[in-house]
């Protein structure tokens, strides 16, 4: 993996791995729907303008914008909404642990959908190293009712939903010839009109406008949401949606070093162990896409997509 590409992994991981407090904190305020509805539209706000400013032009076609639609619906509509819908009754440990079988999925629909079946050792390795870590970090076992609810099964539908996301968007939607930039703005343009028909279902109560509620919904919008899809998208394109996932495994380890230094919460060695075990796992995919790089054939993922 480059350097480019490591830094937007690391930047990604940063903005999403702060995201399970900022759900938490804008719940005190708004509903799931009206989360979803005000951070896609934030994000969608933020680039667009940026987007037209520097010359880009807006998608044509319905083909593309049956596949913005179909990304949104899958990407944000869907898991957003579901991890509102979770974390109204499940802890953030147990939403991060429940999220790191992202890459899990990913790997599963990537390899059923036909688009990459190279399923070697050292990748199976890295992605359970990488879920074996994660766990360490959580310790769910001292939450395991919360697993087993149905705000639980919420979130790892909403983490299967984000597996089927990086297919599909390295599928249909990267390396068209279209800009990260462009992309992102519209399949958040979309998304905000998916969650627009959606109000009604939960989106039509008087939310309670206090400061932090708000300004978690800021961040998730402009920052978690805006920002972070550009270098996703980027991501998926480079390296391909298998690669581009275990930034999941990295949101844990983010976590832990924000709660540290941020609300001085305790570091403990199971935290420690399962960081070593997150990264090594993130290093053993990285350098089998590493190693395919340097092949004169094209990544399977990459090929489709052009």
């Amino acid at each position: 993996m480059s350097r480019s590409s490591l830094a937007r992994l690391a930047l990604l991981a940063l903005l999403w791995g702060s995201g399970f407090l900022w759900i938490k904190l804008a719940l005190r305020g708004f509903s799931p729907v009206q989360i979803v509805l005000i951070r896609l539209a934030l994000g969608a706000m933020v680039l667009a303008p940026i987007a037209l400013a520097r010359g880009m032009r807006i998608p044509t076609g319905l083909a593309t914008w049956t596949h913005l639609f179909v990304a949104a619906l899958v990407a944000n509509a869907i898991p957003y909404t579901l991890f509102g819908i979770g974390e109204q009754t499940v802890g953030s440990n147990v939403a991060g642990v429940i999220n790191a079988t992202t890459p899990l999925w990913t790997m599963l629909v990537a390899f059923l959908a036909g688009t990459d079946r190279k399923v070697t050792p050292q990748r199976g390795a890295g992605l359970a190293l990488g879920f074996a870590g994660t766990i360490l970090i959580f310790t769910p076992w001292e939450s395991a009712s919360e697993i087993a609810s149905w705000g639980g099964l919420a979130i790892l539908a909403a983490s299967a939903s984000y597996g089927i996301s990086y297919v599909y968007m390295g599928k249909f939607l990267t390396n068209r010839g279209i800009p990260p930039l462009m992309l992102s703005a519209s399949q958040l343009a979309a998304g905000t009109a998916i969650m627009v028909v959606a109000l009604p279902f939960g989106g039509l109560t008087a939310p309670d406008w206090r400061l932090d509620a708000v300004l978690s919904l800021l961040i998730l919008g402009i920052l978690g949401t805006g920002v972070a899809y550009v270098l996703n998208y980027r991501l998926i394109g480079d390296e391909g949606p298998t690669a581009a996932s275990t930034t999941t495994y990295l949101l844990p380890v983010v976590a832990v070093i924000l709660g540290a230094l941020v609300v001085n919460e305790a570091i403990t060695v199971p935290m420690i162990g399962g960081m070593i075990l997150v990264l090594g796992g993130v290093a053993l995919v990285q350098r089998r896409t590493r190693r395919n790089a340097s092949k004169p054939t094209p990544d399977p993922v990459k090929n489709e997509a052009r």
